[in-house]
């Protein structure tokens, strides 16, 4: 019996939040107060952003292949019928449609911001980042109560367990954006950032 993960889990998130803090610290003394970010330094941080990212479209792949090879092939351990035998699956048009719109918004929202800067539009890049950090924070709380109320959990099989691995990445990954988020509507309301 393993004992300890409450404790493991808090001692991680505090060093998690520790270094997003002292990173964004740095970033912002050096881009604004100490003029670090030359043309070398920012093509550098796009190429990373660039890497990141495909990276992180190759992460999901794996979960969705994951899905596919067992959604489109069921084997016969699962009674060769997909989903498997005595799982009810949710439903499309509730709770992850109201949550597919949300994100689109939530896309539609965080350009709206990026435009505004550009624009030089302070007040408007803060409303659309504002607007933006609302939509995750009810993506986030919607997909909490579709993880609560589903009739299956992750060790119901390959169903199951490609559900919440998925979803729950993806989450994970609305919620580190929405700290981003605030992070960056913050600095815009400190001036930190420029049409240039």
């Amino acid at each position: 019996s393993f004992t300890g993960g409450g404790t493991l889990l808090s001692l991680g998130l505090t060093v998690i939040l520790y270094t997003m803090f002292v990173w964004w610290r740095d970033v912002v003394r050096e881009a604004t107060y100490l003029g670090h970010h030359t043309k070398m330094v920012q093509l550098g941080l796009r190429y990373g952003m660039i890497l990141f990212i495909v990276s992180e479209v190759m992460f999901f792949v794996a979960f969705f292949w994951a899905f596919f090879h067992s959604s489109l092939a069921p084997t016969v351990e699962i009674g060769a019928v997909w989903p498997p035998k005595g799982i009810e699956a949710i439903g499309p048009w509730d709770i992850p449609f109201l949550n597919t719109l949300i994100l689109l918004s939530s896309g539609a929202a965080v350009t709206w911001a990026h435009h505004a800067i550009l624009a030089g539009s302070q007040r408007q890049a803060i409303y659309g980042l504002l607007a933006t950090v609302f939509l995750a924070i009810i993506f986030t709380a919607l997909q909490g109560m579709e993880y609560v109320e589903a009739p299956f959990t992750i060790s119901d099989g390959i169903y199951g367990s490609t559900f919440f691995l998925a979803t729950g990445f993806h989450g994970f990954h609305v919620i580190i954006g929405t700290i981003f988020l605030v992070i960056c509507c913050i600095r815009q309301y400190m001036g930190h950032f420029t049409s240039k």
